[in-house]
């Protein structure tokens, strides 16, 4: 028996409206499913699908999961990000190579140096 990494879940409050964020800062299309959940899809070989499903509660304490990402240009990336939305967040990382960045809804995530 195996198992197969199929898709990503995230509880949001409002899932049209983040995963319309997301969907424009990875640049993946997406859609709404009879559910109403919104389903990001990635290119072909770029991981699995990423689902919004709305919750009624709030975020309230640090994600124990989150996404790394490793752009070309890590201050590009993080200016793009912030641009659109994104917060700087301290979760007691103190000075490192990588960006800790919230989205809309709290949910922190990192912006990695470049591979050299």
């Amino acid at each position: 028996m195996g198992l197969k990494f199929d898709e990503i879940c995230i509880d949001a409050r409002d899932a049209t409206a983040l995963g319309t964020w997301w969907a424009e800062v990875l640049g993946w299309p997406h859609g709404v499913d009879d559910d109403g959940d919104v389903r990001l899809h990635p290119p072909p070989g770029a991981g699995p699908d990423w689902i919004f499903i709305a919750v009624p509660d709030e975020k309230v304490v640090k994600n124990r999961i989150h996404l790394d990402f490793r752009p070309d240009d890590q201050q590009v990336e993080v200016d793009r990000l912030i641009a659109m939305g994104a917060k700087h967040v301290d979760i007691g990382q103190g000075e490192q190579s990588w960006v800790v960045l919230a989205d809309p809804e709290g949910n922190e995530f990192c912006v990695l140096a470049p591979d050299d």
